[in-house]
């Protein structure tokens, strides 16, 4: 440990490399996820999407990604194992790289897998090779593993739902405009009001803001219903093609839903950014804090600053650079998406993530937008539903768990070697 203490600016340095080649995944894989429903309707463009990104993905991570933080550092590991100090650093260095080059291998081939699988799969790799199978909570590992059967579940209810019910009071009406433009205000209000409960109630503690349940729900009730009486003034001016046919106003209708997406493509970056956050800065914070305070595995995480700001720019290369492989499996390759099918399963998918990000549980952002896309597919019919996609990105979610623990180790025992012969 004296030889890390000793160099941990440079240890510092390159753990921060690390973490940034795996933010850099994650936004070339995860944050593709999240606007892939947006670009694959053309609600957004690409260019778009990374603006949203850059802003709802900073907010998400500062106001409610710190439970999930905790989670990651202190869930996986018991705090009671064994470890030596060392090996920590080490182990959380292999964990990132082995992370970060899955990941960009699975963006490389366009498949959308999770960040969660891996970060966690290969701290659970060096955990198991370098104190052993007792130094894992086997406990928090299980109920992790039950939420990625439980929320893309979830998820794709809440999104057949959903679709039921705007085909039921909007596209089998008469007149399906004037009804999407009358129900639309609710559907923000339901969206801003899912966003402003956990951020009042988890994240505005971060900045030292703390308010009750009550409080939080009033104030949350109040800011949707703002937005949604908004929401319904700008339809109202909002100019649409009235040469169309009264039962052709379908085109009309997923006008509408565009502006719909635009709120919940926000929605979406900032729940990736309250969970996912922590796949890439959670290791980098335990390295530098440890690395800072001489060695001291117990103090309690203050996260440097520069740490969010590189996590989060990561993420945008990511997205900017090699997103637009996963773009397009997420976008079109599991069934054909309109504006009103992405706004289901966006709305769903937010929902269910930002909720679960709340309670301090890492889950996984993949797995719940596929399944939420999943459920919008099958209100039109199984056949609606590309199955060879769905069977190769299941099969890729098998592999991803045992692929960041295989490669975790492989670093561990090539970065012990290269230390052996440093000293």
């Amino acid at each position: 440990m004296d030889f890390l203490l000793a160099h941990s600016g440079v240890i510092i340095t390159f753990a921060a490399a690390v973490a940034f080649l795996m933010a850099w995944g994650i936004g070339a894989n995860d944050v593709s996820n999240a606007m892939g429903t947006s670009v694959g309707t053309k609600t957004l463009t690409v260019r778009s999407a990374i603006i949203i990104a850059i802003i709802f993905e900073f907010a998400g991570a500062f106001f409610a990604g710190g439970e999930v933080v905790s989670t990651i550092k202190d869930g996986v590991i018991s705090s009671t194992a064994q470890i030596a100090t060392e090996d920590l650093v080490i182990g959380m260095i292999s964990s990132m790289l082995s992370a970060g080059l899955w990941l960009v291998l699975a963006s490389y081939f366009s498949w959308p897998v999770s960040t969660t699988h891996s970060i966690i799969g290969a701290i659970v790799g060096f955990g198991i090779v370098s104190t052993g199978f007792s130094s894992i909570n086997w406990g928090m590992f299980t109920g992790i593993v039950g939420s990625w059967i439980i929320t893309p579940a979830i998820a794709g209810i809440l999104a057949f739902i959903l679709f039921l019910h705007i085909q039921r009071f909007i596209f089998w009406r008469y007149h399906p405009l004037k009804h999407a433009k009358r129900i639309a205000p609710y559907y923000v209000f339901l969206t801003i009001l899912t966003i402003s409960v956990v951020t009042m109630q988890k994240g505005l503690k971060h900045v030292n803001i703390e308010l009750s349940a009550q409080e939080s729900w009033a104030l949350s009730i109040i800011l949707a219903m703002i937005l949604a009486v908004i929401s319904r003034i700008i339809l109202a001016y909002k100019k649409f093609d009235k040469t169309l046919e009264l039962k052709k106003h379908y085109i009309n209708v997923e006008k509408v839903f565009s502006v719909l997406m635009l709120m919940t493509a926000c929605s979406m970056a900032f729940a990736h950014g309250s969970n996912d956050v922590a796949n890439a800065i959670g290791p980098l914070a335990s390295v530098a804090t440890i690395l800072s305070n001489g060695g001291n595995a117990s103090t309690d995480i203050a996260m440097p600053n520069w740490i969010l700001p590189l996590g989060a720019v990561g993420m945008v290369v990511g997205l900017a650079t090699f997103g637009y492989k996963v773009m397009s499996t997420v976008g079109s390759g599991i069934t054909a998406l309109t504006p009103s099918r992405g706004f289901a399963a966006q709305l769903a998918t937010a929902s269910t993530v930002v909720i679960a990000s709340g309670t301090g549980l890492p889950i996984s952002t993949t797995q719940t937008l596929v399944g939420a896309i999943m459920g919008v597919g099958l209100a039109r019919g199984i056949a609606a539903i590309n199955m060879n996609i769905v069977r190769n990105i299941i099969v890729s979610w098998v592999v991803t768990l045992p692929a960041g623990a295989f490669f975790s180790i492989l670093f561990y025992y090539i970065f012990k070697l290269v230390l052996y012969y440093a000293q």
